[in-house]
């Protein structure tokens, strides 16, 4: 297998894992009986608006109607459910309003009216309502230090969850005695409800646990009312009925992906859709996972891929950043840490189309990445990586990976493949 040849299988590998997650082809299946009255949409995420598209394919004759909010670029054109656009991963007004609208919809809906929630990552940052007296800004606030803190995406949506009047059940509560159902696509490990968007329809499980400590990790730049909200003392865990379906995960894109490596006579090792860590670390942790692979044949005998999802995080601390992602960080970590190993070729993306802010989905290495690196890039690759420049290099060297917006959101796909 040539270098374009192991390229060309790991990007066929990515395509089958957003094909895997798209909601034209998964969504329909999961629906409710159709109701005899109205159906009311409410939904926030990166996948928002192609799930209310394929609600309203799959139910032409019901009454629908409603509101979803989906990251700006992410809308399709839909005809009877309203789509908004809000910023993501820092909440603005637009998401704001939004969720307000959402709140308000969900309040007037009536015993006999079917409720759809269309919940998918992302939906956390699109849908704010903070819960008072905490303002937009101080909200604003609270997300970007999350999002520079290093911490896990769980202790991250325990904040969230907090500090929101629709978070952490506040939509299902709002709904009332109507029939509520939630259609979800999972971004988080272990694809757990309260977690997803925050879990706008579920019930906080850890709505009386002590945050003290993570009140601490976020320092003395947290606004002082999200600071005495997330230390005040908190009831008993809510408890309400919950019908909650998940259409697509990140573990069914995984198994899509190895579908295509073993027609390629490639055996696939799933390790699991919920690695996590410091993403320069996992590349280093992978780089001798392949390289075991390749010298000893264990844990599987090569040609193999050795497939992983799940979110990792990039601590910035207090430097100055220049551009990169979590899934461009990891990839160049694991290119130093091989060194050009002439046997292994990854892959690493954002399953939604756009890696932390920037507009790329991730990139690829290959056993020339990093001499054609020092020959065109603008530094050494090991201080691009300490300066969390990885965007810059793979963008230097034409590596970058350019889906444009998938609109499905199963988290981030890695790839390490050992020929």
């Amino acid at each position: 297998m040539t270098n374009n040849d192991a390229r060309t299988l790991l990007r066929r590998m990515l395509d089958a894992a957003i094909a895997a997650a798209d909601p034209a082809t998964v969504l329909a299946r999961h629906l409710p009986e159709k109701p005899a009255g109205r159906c009311i949409v409410l939904g926030a995420g990166k996948s928002a608006a192609s799930m209310a598209r394929a609600v309203e394919l799959a139910w032409p004759d019901v009454d629908l109607s409603g509101v979803v909010v989906t990251r700006y670029g992410h809308s399709v054109p839909t005809d009877r459910i309203e789509v908004r656009e809000a910023s993501h991963p820092v909440p603005d007004s637009a998401g704001a309003e939004a969720a307000r609208d959402i709140l308000a919809l969900a309040r007037s809906a009536n015993p006999e009216d079917l409720v759809l929630a269309l919940i998918s990552g992302g939906g956390s940052a699109l849908m704010t309502l903070p819960a008072p007296p905490l303002t937009p800004e101080d909200k604003a606030k609270v997300n970007q230090l999350l999002l520079t803190s290093g911490m896990a995406i769980e202790d991250m949506n325990k904040v969230r969850r907090r500090l929101s009047l629709i978070k952490g059940g506040g939509l299902a509560r709002a709904v009332g005695a109507a029939r509520l159902v939630t259609l979800a696509i999972s971004d988080v490990p272990g694809d757990d409800p309260a977690a997803i968007a925050s879990g706008p329809t579920v019930p906080d499980p850890t709505a009386d646990e002590d945050l003290s400590h993570l009140v601490a990790r976020l320092g003395p730049s947290l606004p002082a009312p999200a600071r005495d909200i997330l230390l005040a003392p908190t009831p008993a865990k809510p408890v309400f009925p919950v019908d909650y379906r998940m259409i697509a995960t990140p573990q069914m894109s995984l198994e899509a992906a190895a579908e295509v490596a073993r027609a390629a006579g490639v055996t696939p090792l799933l390790l699991g859709d919920a690695l996590e860590g410091e993403a320069r670390e996992l590349g280093v942790v992978m780089a001798g996972m392949a390289r075991a692979v390749a010298t000893h044949g264990t844990p599987v005998a090569a040609p193999a891929v050795l497939l992983s999802g799940g979110e990792t995080t990039v601590t910035i601390g207090d430097r100055k950043p220049g551009r990169g992602g979590r899934n461009t960080e990891y990839l160049l970590s694991l290119a130093l840490a091989l060194n050009g190993h002439p046997r292994i070729h990854a892959l690493a993306a954002d399953t939604d189309g756009i890696d932390g802010t920037e507009d790329a989905a991730g990139a690829l290495i290959g056993p020339d990445t990093l001499d054609r690196a020092r020959a065109t890039g603008p530094d050494d690759p090991r201080k691009m990586l300490w300066a969390h420049d990885s965007y810059t290099l793979f963008d230097a060297i034409g590596d970058l990976i350019r889906t444009g917006p998938t609109l499905t959101n199963v988290n981030d796909f890695r790839a390490v493949l050992v020929l």
